[in-house]
């Protein structure tokens, strides 16, 4: 490779970085960039490796949920759910030590190293509601909206604690981050509905 090639290539994924922030090493291949290039960049401090295969500026700005933008560029598929989006809504003060992420029922479980991630697989019908498109370090992440993660916390009680269900229903309704007709609505649409409204009830009804 000619070093006007090498020089070319380094400004298009310097280029690359800056539009999409975390970059994977296959999105570097899709531009033409090699993955030659790429190691001669880190080596060079010109990029810093976030985990294997995924890039990033090193004066890239850092952000509180960086571990979520690692895992949604990781999993490109993915999208952070349960107590992750919780804990993104600003609706608890629990930080899962690993981030939890949905996939369909027939996708590839992901093997990823960093960041620790959970997985909970999802139909087709209930991986694609609720989803909401968020910025996070640059890159655009999808999380389960509120609603929808109030009701696949229910759905997900005996894996994630009943407690943490009621505080997402709780801090939800308090904050009005969603209304009770939201809720019904995405927990009817996950058969949890029976479950979930004598709480929504019992909140509701104290307002």
């Amino acid at each position: 490779m000619s070093d006007s090639e090498i020089f070319t290539q380094r400004a298009q994924a310097l280029a690359l970085l800056r539009r999409r922030g975390m970059t994977r090493l296959a999105e570097f291949s899709e531009a033409g960039i090699t993955a030659t290039t790429v190691g001669r960049m880190e080596r060079a401090g010109e990029v810093v490796r976030l985990a294997r295969g995924l890039y990033q500026l090193p004066d890239a700005k850092l952000d509180p949920q960086q571990s979520l933008a690692e895992a949604a560029r990781l999993v490109p598929r993915g999208i952070i759910c349960l107590a992750s989006a919780l804990a993104f809504h600003g609706l608890t003060d629990q930080m899962p030590p690993k981030v939890w992420i949905a996939i369909g029922r027939k996708d590839w479980r992901p093997r990823v190293s960093y960041p620790p991630i959970r997985v909970a697989r999802f139909s087709d019908e209930l991986l694609h509601r609720g989803v909401e498109h968020k910025k996070i370090a640059g890159t655009t992440v999808p999380v389960f909206g509120v609603a929808k993660t109030v009701a696949d916390l229910f759905r997900y009680r005996r894996t994630v604690g009943d407690a943490l269900a009621l505080e997402g229903l709780r801090q939800a309704l308090r904050r009005r981050k969603a209304t009770p007709a939201e809720i019904a609505r995405e927990a009817k649409a996950a058969g949890v509905w029976a479950g979930i409204e004598p709480y929504v009830m019992a909140l509701t009804g104290d307002a």
